[in-house]
């Protein structure tokens, strides 16, 4: 069946969901594209995450987008994963294909590092050390991306260093584990600084991180865009570092959703941006 002779469906499965802006998003392409369809928030305790991934095939979805917390937990439950996600570790898009079975891949490294190359065209990964905090789903794209873009160094803060040590088991040693009490610390020499937690999201406590140690030329990016700009980015750029919040990420990584589940490629624009900057502000 060809694509403009059905009704397309698609979502972004989290817990909680309704601070996402994909629906916006994805809906203005379907318009702008012209396509029947809709792309809805999709709230999934995580003790129902099974029964939600196992019924996409049967509701006639083509493929949903995977937030916190079911990034990691998801896996178990796909039929094939792209080896980039498996080398993460973590699924972030999911395409419900027509045969019944379910494919798993991760975007975000993809997303991250445009959104920064895009923002910050002379950035560069190999500049110096680079500190992440956090130890989940999204510090696992982080540090990939940064992995493949020639990082060297990366410290990566977590509550449980545990955690963080496993992490660097699987991605090597360039992934330097740091206790969270040392992780003001780890801030001298860092050239890029990423929060890739929950932290300072909207409904979320901030991120406790003093930026003394921080070198003024250091970018600083977050991959939380609810708010647009975080408490962690309005420090760093009060102090003279660039700031990137995770906005772009979540643009750019978009197209290549629509390209596993429709087969189309539609564009990040000036007025896509504005239009998700607005209802933000808002």
């Amino acid at each position: 069946m060809k694509i403009d002779q059905r009704f397309l469906l698609a979502g972004v499965i989290g817990w909680p969901i309704m601070h996402s802006r994909s629906p916006l998003m994805h809906n203005h392409w379907l318009e702008e594209n012209n396509l029947n369809g809709r792309y809805l928030p999709l709230a999934v305790e995580p003790s129902k995450l099974e029964k939600a991934i196992r019924g996409l095939n049967a509701l006639g979805f083509s493929g949903v987008n995977v937030t916190i917390p079911h990034k990691q937990n998801v896996m178990q439950y796909l039929d094939e994963i792209d080896p980039t996600a498996l080398a993460m570790g973590a699924v972030s898009c999911i395409h419900a294909r027509e045969d019944g079975s379910l494919f798993g891949k991760n975007n975000d490294a993809h997303g991250f590092i445009r959104n920064i190359k895009a923002q910050s065209p002379e950035w560069r990964a190999n500049a110096g050390p680079a500190t992440v905090i956090g130890a989940g789903g999204g510090a696992r794209a982080v540090c990939y991306g940064l992995l493949q873009e020639g990082a060297t160094e990366i410290r990566l803060v977590n509550r449980s260093i545990e955690k963080a040590q496993a992490l660097a088991d699987q991605f090597g040693s360039a992934i330097k584990p740091v206790a969270w009490q040392d992780r003001e610390n780890a801030l001298q020499g860092t050239k890029t600084l990423v929060n890739a937690t929950s932290l300072g999201m909207v409904g979320q406590p901030a991120l406790e991180l003093r930026l003394d140690d921080l070198p003024q030329d250091a970018l600083v990016a977050d991959i939380i865009y609810a708010p647009l700009e975080t408490e962690l980015i309005k420090k760093a750029m009060l102090r003279g570092n660039q700031g990137v919040g995770g906005l772009g990420m979540l643009m750019h990584q978009g197209p290549l959703a629509w390209e596993l589940w429709f087969g189309i490629t539609p564009s990040v624009t000036p007025k896509l941006q504005a239009l998700l900057e607005k209802s933000l502000q808002a």
